[in-house]
């Protein structure tokens, strides 16, 4: 339990029975749109029932067993997401994108037996499988829910275009169409009495304290984790963020564009729980990366809420027809995952008239920790924390520092994970025994309660004595004009000293690396300024934009331990 002064944050009944009401309640209401193709509320609650049908009795899986989904944002997603939770499941949300050393460390992490695949993904599965646990496979195809003659064009586009392979190419495995037929056979010996009669036994069966889902961290730090959230974890964050916002929340039938993947936890959080149980439309958008295609599907409709992070926002600002769209119904317009640059903002308030709410979270506390609001805006802040949220800021020695001090941020309240999957020495290194969660980011809170992200712990450099936070270099180059994406990381020369290195990818060939530096000079402290610069035509980047820095990093290494050993 978890109070605000007198006032108690009750977390009833768990994510099935709380999207089950809200299938009932907007029955008739679009809950997701996907090239073309509505799914009102109701559907989405039968689908999902003949799948989680074929679930619980077309396979070997039981109740507590791992269901991993590697799907893109297909109206399949939200369906298997309800599916996999209603079988009395635990879902592992999976990258369509992953390696096969990635894909099969999660799996073999989690200990999932089943999959429900992408077709374009399948065959990266296919050659780990025997490493793996996974019995059980659905494979699905981007149309599969369409009508039969637009199914049959978009597949050959995809195929021809996009260069996936068609659920044909996989013969042994089962079809999602398939499994949904079945299941529906499954349920169809049962009268309507008998059918929800078992629902609500597997329902009631499950607490609120149990396992929802696993949400693999991003493994910037090392090998990703599984976060163990639990079904009051999600549901206590839906509940914090909609008392934050208040007035603020658009009622049912307000639009959502969701861009970025389903699979990682800022949109599953969202476009799938807060949206759904707010009885919202989302507008599922396959592949942000075209830019142009996107920009057309926002002209299709009356935005109300768009979910975004710093690269997307850049992309569409600086596309020629974005200002062409028309944002007069946008109210809410979010910004997480990683720091929103201060011009990008400020040229999306210019074009859509919306200003971006920033907020922090984790994977560990699903996700969401603190986010500005439209009541109290805060400029160059994240804003206050969520109700029920506290926050401390503490030195190297886990001592709690004053306001306005910078130390690494914790964080308690009822969103924190229970720990993470199989991993107790992880687990204790960062969750005390009074439910702090250590962060590793770099913060400081005013006197006001408002919080301030400085970095992350372990990019800080320290030069001479002096702490240097590498994202307020990034800013400050990322706002020079010709810059397209920069990165600042430690590294060391021969003596051992760290020194400021800049990575920059150019967006003008004529950008020149001393005007660059000469720019910084004005900007930034002495210290602070690169002593090594690098142009690139690229940057590793993870599935929702973010730089790898951890992938650099480990390039930089190896690189030097090849120098060294010509030496």
């Amino acid at each position: 339990m978890f109070f605000r002064g007198e006032q108690l944050l009750e977390v009833n009944g768990n994510i099935i029975s709380q999207l089950s009401d809200a299938c009932e309640k907007y029955a008739e209401k679009k809950a997701y749109t996907s090239l073309g193709r509505d799914l009102r509320y109701r559907e989405l609650n039968e689908l999902s029932d003949y799948l989680a049908a074929y679930l619980r009795h077309h396979t070997a899986l039981k109740t507590g067993d791992r269901v991993a989904i590697q799907l893109p944002n297909i109206l399949q997603y939200p369906i298997a997401v309800f599916a996999v939770l209603k079988a009395g499941m635990i879902i592992v949300n999976t990258n369509p994108e992953y390696s096969e050393d990635e894909l099969k460390h999660q799996l073999k992490d989690s200990g999932a037996k089943a999959l429900i695949v992408f077709s374009a993904c399948a065959k990266t599965f296919l050659n780990i499988q025997e490493q793996t646990f996974v019995e059980e496979v659905i494979v699905t195809n981007i149309a599969d829910l369409h009508p039969p003659l637009k199914r049959s064009v978009i597949h050959t586009l995809a195929r021809v275009v996009g260069g996936y392979h068609s659920c044909l190419e996989f013969p042994a495995l089962q079809k999602y169409r398939k499994a949904l037929t079945l299941g529906k056979q499954s349920l169809d010996k049962y009268d309507l009495k008998q059918a929800r009669s078992i629902q609500n036994s597997i329902q009631n069966s499950i607490q609120n304290d149990e396992v929802a889902i696993l949400q693999y961290t991003g493994g910037t730090t090392g090998l990703s984790k599984g976060s163990m959230l639990a079904h009051r974890n999600l549901l206590a964050n839906f509940l914090q963020l909609k008392m934050h916002l208040g007035e603020g929340c658009p009622e049912a039938g307000a639009i959502v564009v969701a861009p970025l993947p389903l699979y990682h936890v800022y949109a599953f959080t969202v476009n799938i729980l807060f949206s759904l149980m707010m009885g919202y439309h989302n507008i599922l958008i396959v592949n942000p990366r075209f830019i142009s295609l996107f920009i057309r599907d926002l002209k299709s409709h009356k935005v109300n809420i768009f979910c975004g992070i710093n690269p997307l926002f850049k992309k569409l600002c600086e596309h020629p027809e974005f200002t062409k769209v028309d944002f007069s119904e946008l109210k809410i317009c979010t910004s997480g995952g990683m720091p929103l640059a201060k011009d990008i903002a400020e040229r999306w308030n210019e074009v859509t008239g919306c200003r971006i709410l920033e907020g922090y979270g984790m994977t560990e506390t699903s996700p969401l920790v603190a986010c500005n609001n439209y009541q109290d805006y805060q400029i160059d802040s994240i804003g206050k924390a969520l109700p029920f949220t506290e926050l401390k800021i503490i030195d190297e020695h886990g001592n709690a520092l004053a306001q306005g001090s910078e130390g690494e941020l914790c964080v308690r309240g009822p969103q924190v994970m229970l720990g993470y999957w199989k991993q107790v020495v992880e687990t204790v290194a960062v969750l005390d025994k009074e439910g702090w969660l250590r962060t590793g980011d770099i913060a400081s809170i005013d006197a006001n309660g408002n919080l301030k992200i400085i970095d992350r712990l372990k990019d800080m450099i320290i030069i001479s004595g002096f702490n240097v936070y590498p994202v307020e270099i990034e800013n400050v180059v990322s706002a020079y004009s010709g810059v397209k994406d920069a990165v600042v990381i430690g590294v060391k020369n021969a003596e051992g000293v760290e020194q400021v290195k800049l990575i920059v990818v150019p967006d003008n060939p004529l950008l020149d690396k001393t005007a660059l530096l000469n720019y910084c000079r004005r900007k930034l402290a002495a210290y602070k300024i690169p002593k090594i610069v690098e142009f690139r035509t690229s940057l590793p980047l993870s599935n929702v934009g973010k730089i790898l820095k951890r992938k650099l990093q480990t390039e930089l290494t190896e690189s030097q331990k090849s120098v060294d050993l010509k030496r």
